[in-house]
């Protein structure tokens, strides 16, 4: 199942959202195209192993999120927060949703630091961020439609599913995903940071509602109760 879009339009410019799609893509191609990509992912990137060696290496905590190792895995997480992030920031405001966002980002890393304590393998991406759009998402759109690709045998076929289902339905695969991982993981073999994006998941649910959203929006949901 591949999500296309929701079915919720946001009512302001999510001039905030499509600033950090900007900065993922402008980073990740100046990364591309510099003759040193490597040493600034190993600088840059998210080492568990490191982050009590120096004050320093907690900022990658931040700058980890800014960078992506390959075209899927940029276009995936940008498609995504694409899609669930303009309704997020429409509650939030531009400046709330920033914060929101990279709170998560931070939240998804440190759940990564805590399984894998001794790596010394880079992490990097916004998925963790974006798990945390998505969880907020999840509890304030609930009944929002996610229009999805769906194969059906040999063809392709779109299906509106509830939003409440297709991320339900994420988070329980990014659990299982983690604890089957858990099996053959070491500290010196790479993967997906599944227990991230459950991290990045639970702290976007939890978050969005410690954060007071726009007056309007608050207007919306009691005239909705």
């Amino acid at each position: 199942m591949f999500p296309l879009r929701d079915t919720v339009q946001a009512r302001s410019l999510p001039l905030m959202n499509w600033t950090l799609i900007a900065l993922n893509v402008l980073v990740f191609f100046a990364l591309l195209s510099g003759p040193h990509a490597e040493f600034w992912i190993e600088r840059y990137a998210l080492i568990p192993a490191h982050l009590l060696a120096t004050p320093a290496a907690w900022l990658t905590l931040l700058t980890s999120m800014f960078l992506h190792g390959g075209w899927l895995h940029l276009i995936g997480n940008m498609w995504f927060l694409w899609i669930y992030g303009d309704n997020v920031e429409d509650i939030l405001g531009p400046a709330k949703y920033l914060f929101f966002y990279l709170a998560c980002g931070v939240a998804a890393a440190l759940v990564h630091v805590a399984f894998n304590p001794d790596s010394r393998i880079p992490t990097i991406g916004a998925s963790g961020a974006i798990a945390g759009v998505m969880g907020a998402y999840m509890v304030k759109f609930p009944h929002s439609r996610i229009v999805t690709l769906v194969p059906i045998f040999f063809f392709l076929t779109m299906i509106e599913i509830p939003a409440s289902i297709i991320l339900i339905y994420w988070f329980v695969i990014q659990i299982f995903s983690g604890v089957g991982s858990l099996a053959y993981s070491t500290a010196s073999q790479g993967g997906v940071a599944w227990f991230a994006h459950a991290g990045g998941f639970l702290a976007g649910m939890l978050l969005i509602g410690a954060l007071r959203p726009r007056p309007r929006y608050r207007r919306r949901e009691d005239l909705h109760w």
